[in-house]
């Protein structure tokens, strides 16, 4: 597998899915990347990617091993599948992946943190609500788009 640059291009949309899961895509690209050293601003195995992994049930330092090995998506997905200690269901990783493309700041803290970053990257913006959004928006920002 040749990794993703993450100092070229962001890593794959939250939104994007693998196997039914969100997210997953998104580590993928940015576990790949800290492996090759290319990982830029991109953090690996940050808040959310742990809510990704803890419902999987997978090791984050399991699955940087697996992806050491250059296995590509569809072999890490069979491991994660295999090596679950959650065992996800089809239809419960599709109702958590949706809850997750619709999730908002729910705390204060979270609160002020999205809006504070709202204000600096597209304060005119009305259709940034959630955190998915908001990663979209600022992958595409900071990689040169205009909000």
């Amino acid at each position: 597998m040749n990794p993703t640059d993450l100092t070229q291009r962001p890593p794959r949309s939250p939104r994007v899915r693998l196997g039914g899961f969100a997210i997953l895509p998104r580590v993928l690209d940015k576990g790949r990347a800290t492996i090759a050293g290319t990982s830029g601003e991109y953090n690996y195995n940050c808040p959310l990617d742990e809510r990704f992994l803890t419902f999987a049930g997978i090791d984050a330092e399991a699955l940087k091993a697996q992806l050491t090995e250059g296995k590509g998506d569809g072999d890490i997905l069979t491991w994660i599948l295999e090596t679950s200690t959650t065992k996800p269901s089809e239809p419960s990783i599709e109702a958590w992946s949706d809850v997750c493309e619709r999730r908002v700041p729910s705390d204060t803290e979270s609160r002020q943190f999205f809006n504070e970053m709202h204000t600096k990257i597209a304060p005119n913006r009305e259709d940034i609500v959630t955190w998915f959004d908001m990663l979209d928006l600022d992958d595409y920002v900071s990689f040169g788009g205009k909000p």
